[in-house]
């Protein structure tokens, strides 16, 4: 009877893993705060000339069509990344972040990139990226969006967390590590913390950003708790709330990142950066961000 529970479990389990599809959220707050901060650490890796590897753990698909399909049934794109595209005097940071997300369109905004398209145009001949995608139509998708890349970049139908802790530490010693389950299923918090504890103890000089979605429960909170403590010597926490939480208590209401050694610089543009991020997305009065940091 045990064994037969534990299969039932695996494969609800399974069925919750496959359900997530990020399309209908593309380019909308949280990726434009995960998408910004992701381009702002990649562009301080490469002044280094030695190669790295970029590893994305929910890649995705790649690429998402904004005006077709599943992206364009809530239009979150449009409390997202339009903002931002129709916007004037931008910092240089942010500017730059517009110019590459504009590059992937003509003359209107029909398309967004993902985290793996993002990273790619920070990717220099020597370097790799090691993309993992469990959604089979996703992997698909991305397979087809990478498909010119040739051994550079290796596409895997497989469970994220599993793939990295195979991968560390890479031939390079230099890596950007990009975790972003959907946290559909509760586990992938305490998954995200077992992964970046483990991930440290192979490597500990890499740096790895996690991505979660500010709720009305407690999982996100304990765990920045739990990755806080595990005293990593250098470590950043963004997050930006757009509005009030809903009365209900569903929802998302922000989203936030927490960098293992992050770029030295990174405190300083978002400081000067956030400000007129948060107001551009911002739905209410109430939209703010805390940013946070120890680096030595």
């Amino acid at each position: 009877m045990k064994a037969i529970m534990l299969t039932i479990f695996n494969y609800l389990q399974s069925i919750i893993m496959l359900s997530y599809r990020h399309a209908f959220h593309a380019g909308n707050h949280a990726d434009v705060l995960k998408h910004y901060v992701l381009g702002l650490v990649l562009a301080h890796i490469i002044q280094k000339s030695a190669p790295y590897w970029y590893v994305d753990t929910h890649a995705g698909a790649g690429l998402y069509s904004l005006t077709e399909g599943y992206a364009a049934q809530n239009a979150e794109f449009e409390q997202g990344i339009e903002k931002l595209m129709f916007a004037e005097s931008l910092p240089t940071a942010l500017a730059e972040f517009v110019t590459q997300i504009k590059s992937f369109n003509a003359n209107t905004l029909a398309f967004y990139p993902g985290s793996p398209l993002v990273a790619q145009q920070y990717l220099r001949a020597d370097d790799k990226m090691r993309l993992f995608e469990l959604h089979p139509n996703d992997n698909k998708l991305l397979l087809e969006n990478f498909k010119r890349q040739g051994r550079q970049v290796k596409i895997e139908l497989q469970d994220g967390f599993a793939g990295l802790k195979a991968m560390l530490p890479p031939p390079t010693r230099r890596a950007v590590v990009l975790i972003d389950p959907p946290y559909e299923d509760k586990q992938d918090y305490q998954r995200v913390v077992k992964t970046i504890k483990e991930s440290l103890a192979r490597f500990a000089t890499g740096t790895y950003i996690v991505w979660y979605p500010l709720l009305q429960r407690p999982e996100p909170n304990e765990m920045i708790d739990s990755l806080m403590d595990l005293n990593a010597p250098n470590w950043l926490h963004i997050a930006m709330t757009i509005e009030e939480p809903s009365a209900e208590g569903f929802g998302m209401f922000g989203s936030g990142l927490f960098i293992i050694n992050p770029p030295w610089t990174l405190p300083k543009t978002l400081e000067e950066t956030m400000p007129t991020l948060t107001k551009l997305l911002a739905l209410d009065e109430t939209a703010e961000y805390v940013l946070e940091s120890h680096i030595s």
